[in-house]
């Protein structure tokens, strides 16, 4: 049976059997974050249809889209079974291959819409790549689907294409690399070449000048892609609208558990918190078994990595005066599908509330990480 409850003052949660839909809502404008894992025997086609049908009663235009393990599903069907759902699609979409266990996995999706305001789509090079709305103190830019449009050349090449694609996307919402909070970067074979990436990442943050000011949150694990590129990216740029700069608050958060990850040369803040009059979101980056002095930790031990990590991710909530119940959107990376039932237990014997999850199958950027957590929460304030 369905369940839904108000949080005073415009935050709406509702759960029902493998799914969870947050409403923020301010004034004519509703933002709508909808998670939805599938059912025993459920086809992509019914998964889609699922969170379409809270789309179509909210009178919704989706800004962007994630489905996660559809490594045997065609890509013809994956796109005939959306424009079968929704009809035409000209948001962007990520696609996203994971894991090693045999099979089909269908492991859910993840759907970012808007309401009672006008959404302004982007696209490069014929393909959708973003979606730009307005809640009359900022503009937010949502992207996805970025790849290389050249996958035969080497990944470091490539890593720049995607970089200077998602500035380009962001050229085109009228804002800067420097307006990008948030990343994700999901890389096939990661294990190969995650230092590749990083310093190809770090040379390109240095010449944007993106150490001088906000380093964004981001998460960066494994992952194929029907593009057959060596990576493929979604991303959040914010800008305060003039006049509005006062109104606009977007910060760094440490992790009060662990060092910077420019520490040991990964160029990613642990989290980012963005303040607006009335709300703030807080975006916590991909979240791994990382010592406070940046090695790995609990080598071995799952269920003793997914134990630390959700003392980080806990810390870095209570740090901002939040909880797990203001949670609106998670990953859980697993190295082993199997391991998606230690989590559940370890999360059960610390009493935390059930909140919106995926797990996704995916290598972690060190062959020794088992598990990485990523997370948004959302909440009410009184600016």
């Amino acid at each position: 049976m369905k369940k839904s409850f108000v949080v005073p003052r415009g935050i709406e949660r509702r759960r029902a059997e493998g799914m969870e839909t947050v409403i923020l809502s301010r004034g004519a404008l509703k933002e709508i974050l909808i998670t939805v894992r599938p059912d025993d025997g459920m086809d992509l086609q019914a998964l889609l249809e699922k969170a379409w049908a809270v789309v179509r009663a909210e009178g919704a235009t989706v800004l962007r889209q994630e489905v996660f393990g559809v490594a045997s599903i065609p890509d013809e069907v994956e796109r005939s079974a959306l424009r079968d759902v929704c009809g035409e699609v000209d948001w962007p979409v990520t696609w996203l291959d994971e894991g090693k266990s045999p099979g089909a996995r269908l492991t859910g999706t993840h759907v970012h819409a808007v309401s009672g305001v006008p959404v302004r789509r982007l696209a490069l090079d014929g393909d959708a790549v973003g979606s730009v709305f307005s809640d009359g103190v900022a503009e937010y830019g949502h992207l996805g689907g970025i790849a290389s449009l050249n996958p035969g050349v080497d990944r470091k090449r490539q890593t720049r294409d995607v970089l200077e694609r998602i500035e380009a996307a962001a050229a085109l919402a009228g804002m800067t690399f420097g307006n990008i909070v948030r990343t994700w970067f999901y890389l096939d074979h990661i294990l190969d070449w995650y230092d590749d990436f990083n310093a190809v990442r770090t040379q390109f943050f240095t010449e944007r000048g993106v150490f001088d000011g906000l380093v964004p949150a981001s998460t960066g694990v494994g992952g194929g892609n029907r593009h057959g590129a060596a990576l493929v990216a979604e991303a959040l740029a914010v800008r305060a609208l003039p006049g509005h700069e006062n109104e606009l608050r977007v910060k760094e958060v440490s992790s009060p558990l662990q060092c910077p990850a420019t520490t040991y040369r990964s160029s990613f803040s642990r989290a980012v918190e963005i303040t607006c009059p009335g709300h703030r979101r807080l975006t916590i980056s991909g979240t791994a078994s990382i010592a406070p002095e940046g090695q790995t930790a609990r080598i071995g031990d799952v269920a003793g990595q997914m134990d630390l990590t959700l003392d980080v991710v806990q810390a870095l909530l209570e740090s901002r005066g939040l909880s797990w119940r203001d949670a609106s959107r998670a990953i859980a990376y697993v190295k082993a599908e199997g391991d998606a039932v230690i989590f559940r237990e370890r999360a059960e014997s610390r009493g935390l509330p059930p909140f919106p999850l995926l797990f996704a199958e995916n290598d972690i950027c060190r062959t020794d990480l088992l598990f990485e957590l990523e997370l948004d929460a959302l909440s009410l304030n009184s600016a």
